[in-house]
């Protein structure tokens, strides 16, 4: 078995490898720290499993989920994360991951999404599980912000968490006539006025942590 680990906290990398070395054996574990060093692990490995950070420097989770579904569509992809699974688990599955847990997960729970999703069946938690069917029974509507687009949420995380339309147009590779248009976009539908008021709804709605 090989798989790939992506996050940029070495001590969580370390905890992870402990834990499936111990419970898988004979397994090959690679580590990459950003996006880009996953891009390039996949691009010249063969995985069984990709264990996935969502906040990671450099390439953005979402551009790194469809760019590892170009090079291996078939890759299993297990979302690791601390961001609240409400907010991020169904956009991640919709742009291709198999299955998300957060970090917060019993040590059981994690072995147990790691196995189906090597085993070709997706995963999610009964947190979200409960979450999702209550949704249902209660014909709740969904959340505001689940109507942005992949690149509009994507540019309104990164202003949440304090990024400039500069920095955003930098690490997006977009100019920042272009951002400067998604963040108008997103007000619009938000119904916000400006960047303070982007923030405060990410954290009323624990988007940001």
């Amino acid at each position: 078995m090989k798989i790939a680990i992506a996050d940029d906290h070495a001590i969580v990398r370390k905890g992870l490898k402990l834990i499936l070395e111990t419970e898988f054996g004979d397994v090959t574990l690679d580590e990459s720290s950003s996006g880009d060093e996953l891009i390039d692990l996949v691009r010249h490995n063969n995985y069984d499993l990709i264990i996935l950070d969502i906040s990671m420097p450099g390439k953005d989770v979402l551009d790194t989920l469809k760019d590892l579904k170009d090079l291996k569509p078939n890759i299993p992809i297990l979302i690791f994360s601390m961001n609240p699974e409400k907010a991020y688990a169904v956009r991640m599955l919709k742009s291709g991951a198999s299955g998300y847990i957060n970090k917060d997960c019993s040590h059981e729970e994690l072995i147990e999404a790691i196995k189906k999703v090597i085993s070709g069946r997706g995963y999610i938690s009964s947190t979200l599980s409960e979450l999702l069917a209550s949704e249902i029974r209660e014909g709740s509507e969904k959340p505001i912000h689940q109507t942005l687009t992949d690149r509009e949420f994507q540019i309104f995380c990164m202003i949440a968490s304090g990024n400039s339309l500069d920095e955003i147009a930098e690490k997006l590779f977009l100019s920042k006539n272009t951002i400067s248009n998604h963040r108008n976009n997103i007000m619009k539908k938000l119904k916000l006025k400006n960047n303070a008021e982007i923030t405060a709804y990410a954290m009323k709605n624990e988007i940001v942590i």
